[in-house]
């Protein structure tokens, strides 16, 4: 049923609170690949002034980020209780719920499963909902669960 699972992490406790689920998940199922993965978006350089920005300077910081985020990944995949399972970190620069969908789609995952606020109505439309841009845009199943202390989450 699921072979490949993607789990969208951005460095927050909320966001993780999905990995009991993603264990629960890959004991049950024949999972055999998990892929952890944190989008890093384009570092913005503004000037103020009419001097030159140096375009090696956008560059740099976005592979420090990019470094920090494998980080981040590999120190998640280090604590899942998940025997057997080949867990994949990925970083990738790009607009966050669009390079996830793309992402899916060029990997053939399975699964996306990915944490929510719980958000809704004014709040939602205002704020933007990462998981919600996902759930509408993917062809493949999505698993939002709500972050426990999130709107109505226990």
């Amino acid at each position: 049923m699921y072979r490949k699972i993607m789990v969208p992490l951005d460095g927050s406790a909320l966001a993780e609170c999905v990995l009991p689920h993603v264990e629960a998940i890959a004991d049950g199922c024949p999972v055999r690949e998990l892929v952890l993965l944190r989008i890093v978006e384009p570092e913005r350089v503004y000037s103020v002034s009419n001097s030159p920005i140096d375009p090696n300077l956008a560059a740099g910081r976005e592979s420090e980020r990019k470094k920090e985020a494998e980080d981040y990944l590999r120190s998640v995949a280090d604590r899942l209780d998940a025997p057997g399972l080949v867990c994949e970190i990925k970083s990738i620069v790009g607009r966050v719920a669009e390079s996830l969908v793309d992402y899916c789609v060029d990997n053939e995952v399975d699964l996306i499963i990915i944490a929510t606020h719980g958000h809704s109505g004014v709040t939602r439309w205002v704020r933007g909902s990462v998981a919600d841009k996902i759930l509408r845009s993917s062809k493949i199943p999505v698993l939002m669960i709500r972050a426990p202390g999130t709107e109505k989450g226990v």
